[in-house]
């Protein structure tokens, strides 16, 4: 009976679940993506090209209006300091140069702009420089509203992410540094700091700064948060050292992120408007800036071009397209490495018919966050190997002249 019973019994053994398979490689790819957001800072080659381009278009910007920065942003320019101050007031933005009105301080704030520029391009102490470079872009882009273009609110936004990002990790003096010697630049850094935080304290005490409390939340919040780190690396706290490295690397993730997607709304906004436009639906949107004085600085050029007027409409309707089509194509990413060149040749173009180069460089660093790192890592390669080659030519005529 016992054995006929044994024989009759259902079999309990558990089958296994067809989804628990597919549950464990979800959540492997879930752990491994948050190892990869908190672990490293990604994609540090596109945030080094990001920020050695907008640091250089802005620094050229400068160094061009140099001679007319009095009548731009200074005591000279007809939106007058007074007018400046109303508008500010109104609309909370942010400028040193409101601290003050005299000379001496515009000289200063625009001097400093440019060494930070500088500084940022060269990665040279790239935390400081990238606060110091967004304070310039807002010191001189708030001032007077009136210059601005699409390229000039490119730089305000990307001047304000890039404060967020580890973008001296490659191609700047800080990683060269590290490689070499890294305690040569702690005193640098100290010295650095000391100076922004006694002057920040300084000109709150006194007066001399208007900060609305975001503002001297933020400022002071990036002062203790620096100061902290050194103390930190100078200390050993192992485990507060983990924890601050993977909020940066979230914070430098996050803030790519927002970089990636400004541009593409950038360019879905501006295909879908133009689409809303007759001169863009008929094809002859581009002609009428050819024939415009203020955009035509090459005149032979611009009229060969408007000689054709398949060449017109195809330029017209392919940059609908383009615009529109980009946000889709970096789901593929052949296309996307496709149609990213057609964008920065059409920034380049702009640039020539229209003489908007330094709106056509910012569009065209902020289309870099897109290229593939295997190709900047060979450019890097290049650069660096043509650097040396001139190195050492310039080495060979000294000795030979010596």
């Amino acid at each position: 009976m016992t054995a006929d019973t044994d024989r009759t019994a259902p079999d309990r053994t558990p089958v296994p679940s067809p989804f628990k398979g597919m549950s464990r490689r979800i959540d492997a790819r879930i752990i491994r993506c948050l190892n990869d957001i908190t672990g490293r800072a990604l994609f540090p080659y596109q945030a080094a090209i990001v920020r050695i381009g907008f640091s250089l278009t802005f620094l050229l910007y400068l160094l061009r209006e140099f001679p007319n920065r009095h009548e731009l942003y200074g005591a000279g320019s007809p939106w007058s300091f007074d007018l400046a101050q109303r508008l500010i007031a109104s609309n909370g933005a942010f400028s040193v140069l409101m601290w003050s009105d005299s000379n001496l301080w515009f000289e200063l704030v625009y001097l400093a702009a440019i060494g930070a520029g500088l500084g940022l391009l060269l990665g040279w102490h790239t935390r400081t420089m990238s606060l110091l470079f967004m304070v310039g872009v807002l010191a001189l882009l708030n001032r007077n509203v009136l210059l601005g273009d699409g390229g000039d609110t490119l730089i305000h936004l990307v001047a304000g992410y890039l404060v967020l990002t580890r973008c001296g990790q490659v191609w700047s003096l800080d990683a060269r540094r590290r490689r070499r010697a890294p305690e040569d630049g702690e005193f640098t850094r100290i010295v650095l700091w000391t100076l922004l935080g006694t002057f920040l304290a300084v000109a709150q005490l006194t007066g001399f700064a208007e900060l609305s409390w975001g503002w001297a939340l933020f400022l002071w919040g990036m002062w203790f948060i620096q100061a902290l780190w050194f103390w930190v690396e100078r200390t050993d706290r192992t485990e507060l050292r983990t924890v601050l490295d993977a909020t940066a690397n979230v914070v430098h993730n996050a803030a790519l992120l927002v970089i990636a997607a400004q541009v593409c709304i950038l360019y879905a906004t501006a295909g879908l408007y133009k689409i809303q436009g007759p001169r863009w639906q008929d094809g002859t949107a581009v002609h009428y800036p050819l024939h415009l004085a203020y955009f035509s600085p090459w005149g032979p050029l611009s009229r060969t071009v408007d000689r054709s007027a398949v060449l017109v409409t195809a330029i017209t309707y392919g940059t609908v397209i383009l615009q529109v089509a980009f946000p889709f194509t970096l789901l593929n990413r052949r296309v996307k490495n496709v149609l990213l060149p057609l964008l920065m040749a059409e920034h380049a173009s702009i640039a020539v018919l229209c003489g908007l180069p330094f709106f056509s460089m910012a569009m065209v660093f902020a289309d870099a966050v897109f290229l593939p790192t295997s190709f900047l890592r060979w450019l890097g390669y290049r650069v660096s190997d043509t650097a040396d080659r001139l190195r050492e030519r310039v080495r060979g005529r000294l000795t030979a002249e010596a």
